[in-house]
């Protein structure tokens, strides 16, 4: 099983971190070791070798079958379910490797980093054309996003990331973060919604 992250797929997400509005040219992807998947209802131990690790409530999309070089007008008919998750970010970690120029790879997929709910069909879109979700911490709502400001949608994600690599039954997109992030402390209590149904619910330790 793959765990992509795709990185600044929201402008007001961009902005909160650089300062400034930009569209990259491609998706920047990432990819999360298959030790970072941490399921529904287990606690997330916060690490104590960062000074501060992120929320960054996402969209996640399940692959169901086998795909190499997908066109996007196919690209739908490679993913059944959706849920909430979370790509937990070392972000003190990330900005130095930013600032160097170095991977992500330990700053982004630590043991327990990509935290997945409830998988579900994939629902009617709304009026606007998109999936909305939020996020509560302690239970005030701190991440909004639909899937409709996305950057780079679903199927160009599925199409680009065909490209390089071989879907495979299972894997996993981390779709991206909108606007919002912030930093976890032990008994945090998070929770997930798509629309209204509470799809993710899980403890920091």
């Amino acid at each position: 099983m793959k765990i992509f992250g795709v990185g600044m797929n929201y402008l007001r997400h961009t902005e909160e971190l650089e300062g400034r509005s930009w569209r990259p040219s491609e998706p920047v992807i990432f990819l999360k070791a298959d030790s970072a998947l941490l399921n529904q209802g287990k606690p997330f131990f916060v690490p104590d070798w960062s000074e501060r690790v992120d929320y960054e409530a996402e969209l996640v999309v399940r692959i169901c079958r086998l795909g190499k070089g997908i066109p996007q007008r196919f690209a739908h008919r490679y993913y059944d379910a959706v849920t909430v998750g979370i790509d937990f970010t070392a972000r003190d970690m990330q900005q130095q490797a930013r600032g160097e120029g170095l991977p992500w790879t330990i700053c982004k997929g630590f043991d327990g980093s990509a935290v997945v709910g409830q998988f579900v069909p994939i629902p009617p879109v709304t009026e606007n054309g998109g999936l909305h979700f939020h996020l509560d911490v302690n239970g005030q709502t701190v991440q909004q996003g639909n899937s409709a400001d996305m950057l780079y949608s679903v199927d160009e994600l599925i199409a680009y990331l065909s490209r390089f690599f071989t879907l495979r039954t299972g894997d996993l997109i981390f779709t991206g973060t909108p606007a919002g992030v912030g930093p976890v402390s032990i008994g945090d209590h998070l929770e997930g919604y798509l629309e209204e149904e509470r799809l993710l619910d899980f403890y920091c330790r």
